[in-house]
Order: C-alpha cells, then sequence, then structure tokens
C-alpha cells in the first residue's frame, strides 16, 4: 500500500518576490533536480527531486509572495510516496530534501552576492 509523506516550511526572507523567484531555477540546477511546472505570474513552481535507494522522488511545490519591495514569504511543501517496505528507510527524506532546497538556494544568493568595499580592503 503507497501513501504520501508531507512536510512544510514557511520562510520570511529579506529579499525581493522577483530576485528569489529568480534564484530557485539556479538552485534546483545545482540540486540536479528539475522543475515540472512554473507560473511567472504566481510565482509557483513544481520540484521533481531525485530518488534513492530504497526512497522515491520528493515533489516540491514552491510559492514566493512579496510581503514588500525588499521582503517576501516563501512556502514549501513536500510529499514524497512511501510504500510498506520503504516507510522506515524513507523517514525523514521530505524534510531533509526541503532543508536542502533552502540550502542551496541561501549558497546561490550568497554566491550573487555583491563584495562590500570593507570585505576587498
Amino acid at each position: 500500500m503507497a501513501y504520501l509523506r508531507s512536510d512544510n516550511e514557511k520562510l520570511e526572507i529579506d529579499y525581493s518576490a522577483e530576485k528569489i523567484w529568480a534564484t530557485i531555477p539556479l538552485a534546483v540546477e545545482s540540486l540536479k533536480w528539475r522543475i515540472e511546472e512554473a507560473d511567472d505570474v504566481t510565482y509557483r513552481v513544481k520540484i521533481k527531486t531525485k530518488g534513492a535507494f530504497l526512497s522515491y522522488g520528493s515533489v516540491l511545490m514552491v510559492g514566493v509572495v512579496a510581503i514588500d519591495e525588499k521582503k517576501c514569504r516563501m512556502i514549501i511543501t513536500g510529499e514524497t510516496p512511501v510504500t510498506t517496505i520503504t516507510s522506515m528507510a524513507d523517514f525523514g527524506r521530505t524534510r531533509d530534501r526541503i532543508d536542502f532546497f533552502i540550502e542551496a538556494l541561501v549558497k546561490v544568493i550568497d554566491a550573487k552576492k555583491e563584495p562590500t568595499e570593507s570585505a576587498s580592503v
């Protein structure tokens, strides 16, 4: 019997929604995952992760909403199909994959930051 394990995360980010939206494909690419659907109007994307030994890939749904010009909210919902055979090996994978996505997003944003004058001295 198969069922879905789900998890979610809500974040407030000190960057504009446009900047985060532009960074998401780069983070997905760095993880070697793929974007299945993307809506540039509503800032919603569906991401398919890779599976692992005794586990299926997850689907992450990411939505970005502007709070103001310099802040946004990102909502990530992940779902992983599991079976009675994979349920123990797959425990916590959805949460891990959400965390991997957030870490990849942070790395891409940090790599795009311009060095400040004090850092170059």
